[in-house]
């Protein structure tokens, strides 16, 4: 393996930290609702921060599968929406530090760029590593945010709920970090916010709320969450707004309300139903009609929202 350390630029001395939390938000191919992208961006907008460590991005993103945003005005290009993946050292509401890997998951060189971490995690004495996920799931959005949790040992997610029992998906660098760790026998989490499968091209903030209010349970860590929780008020009440118009938006959310209900009651042992009946509107279908109302709120030029 050529040398894990070629991968990033340290800023200055590594900092002394104690025995700091690792947090990984890296974006890549699922991350419905952007809950991951939100996590990040919020606890960088809202708590004390500075890098320590720049990852070569030229190195680890395959543009063309993820093509950057340029800005394009008139007669030049205005922006070049620069993609960075960096480690972060922050500090909690009480003061207590700790450390945020947010930026774009790596396309290549998965086993070196774990390497890397761990080699930075090493470093700076982490104590525990916690992995950020959101997927779609068949559930309603009137209903909690709900959270499957995974770690290299079972007392760190203990009251957690196993909502499956086995399956083969597509691997991503962040859960193979998680993996390693554990061959090591060290200590590693990962959360994955529950998104409601018809809003998952949108922005779903209540699902970000989720997975901080699950890191804070299992480290300790002191995190805001007003900001989260107000938007994901205002996105509740643009979709409950859609809603009441009735009509098949309106069936299969009541349907999925039953269905997840019906779980929760004990009633069903294999997991939320992942199809609708064959009378309501597919999830693509109903996604499509609500992601196209909240854009119009977006829009100045819109119809005005109640």
């Amino acid at each position: 393996m050529l040398d894990p350390s070629e991968l990033y630029q340290v800023n200055g001395d590594l900092p002394d930290l104690g025995r700091p939390v690792l947090v990984e938000a890296m974006t890549g191919v699922v991350d419905a609702g952007n809950a991951v992208r939100l996590a990040g961006e919020h606890l960088l907008t809202t708590l004390e921060h500075e890098v320590v460590a720049t990852f070569d991005i030229d190195l680890l993103l395959d543009y063309r599968s993820r093509r950057p945003v340029m800005r394009f005005v008139e007669d030049h290009w205005e922006h070049y929406d620069e993609p960075v993946l960096a480690l972060h050292a922050l500090r909690d509401g009480a003061g207590t530090p700790f450390l945020l890997l947010f930026g774009p998951e790596p396309d290549l060189m998965w086993k070196r760029f774990s390497r890397a971490v761990r080699d930075l995690a090493r470093q700076l004495n982490v104590r525990m590593s916690v992995g950020l996920n959101a997927i779609p799931m068949a559930v309603p959005h009137t209903r909690p945010a709900g959270v499957t949790a995974h770690a290299t040992r079972k007392e760190l997610i203990a009251g957690y709920e196993p909502w499956i029992r086995r399956v083969l998906v597509p691997g991503s660098a962040g859960h193979l970090i998680e993996y390693e760790m554990g061959r090591e026998g060290r200590d590693a989490l990962g959360f994955a916010a529950h998104v409601p499968h018809y809003l998952t091209q949108t922005d779903y903030p209540a699902a970000t709320a989720s997975l901080l209010t699950s890191v804070s349970k299992a480290t300790g860590l002191l995190i805001p969450l007003d900001g989260l929780r107000s938007a994901a008020a205002v996105v509740r009440g643009e979709v409950d707004q859609e809603i009441a118009k009735g009509g098949e938006a309106a069936a299969l959310v009541r349907a999925l309300e039953e269905q997840y209900d019906a779980y929760r009651r004990g009633k069903e042992l294999g997991g939320l139903p992942t199809l609708p009946p064959e009378n309501l509107p597919t999830a693509e279908e109903l996604g499509a009609e609500l992601e196209r109302f909240l854009a119009e709120q977006a829009e100045p030029d819109g119809p005005a929202s109640g």
